[in-house]
């Protein structure tokens, strides 16, 4: 973990327990990679939940309730994808807050529409949800790193711009 995402996630945890909120994340193209780097804080237990790899849109539909008419119409890669991905680790894990990153990391699988690179994430806290698509360069590793970071970036500018606590 890069030394400027440990100080990240540690100030993403401060404000996590200061406000006793609970987090957990629901990533398909980045494969826990969130997750990873969040429980590699010591004392992470006291503000994770855990996370969900829903890699296939059969996981995506069986564990976090993505409908079948949003994976048709839209896509797995589409905002609209990764706001019922949020939503759906919400429920399924009775969190405060949530992330989902769902995209394509290469080497192949893009589109002209969907290029290789192109990240759809979201973000919910308490009743709001927020989208997101971002493209990546780089190889797959780097897409799925840059795709993990900017992830926990906005996540935290989220909860710094909270003002319910």
């Amino acid at each position: 973990m890069y030394t400027s995402d440990r100080i990240l996630v540690a100030q993403i945890a401060e404000a996590l327990l200061y406000r006793k909120w609970r987090f957990g994340t629901a990533e398909s193209c980045t494969g826990g990679g969130v997750a990873v780097t969040c429980t590699s804080l010591p004392g992470s237990s006291r503000w994770f939940e855990g996370g969900l790899v829903t890699y296939s849109n059969e996981m995506k539909q069986n564990l976090l309730h993505v409908s079948d008419a949003i994976l048709t119409q839209h896509g797995a890669v589409s905002e609209p994808c990764a706001a019922a991905m949020a939503r759906g680790a919400q429920h399924a894990m009775a969190c405060d807050v949530t992330l989902s990153v769902t995209g394509i990391a290469g080497p192949d699988g893009g589109t002209p529409d969907k290029p290789v690179g192109t990240v759809c994430f979201g973000w919910a806290l308490a009743e709001h949800v927020w989208t997101e698509t971002k493209l990546f360069r780089g190889n797959r590793e780097e897409i799925r790193t840059q795709a993990a970071t900017h992830a926990l970036v906005k996540l935290a500018g989220l909860i710094q711009k909270d003002t319910r606590n």
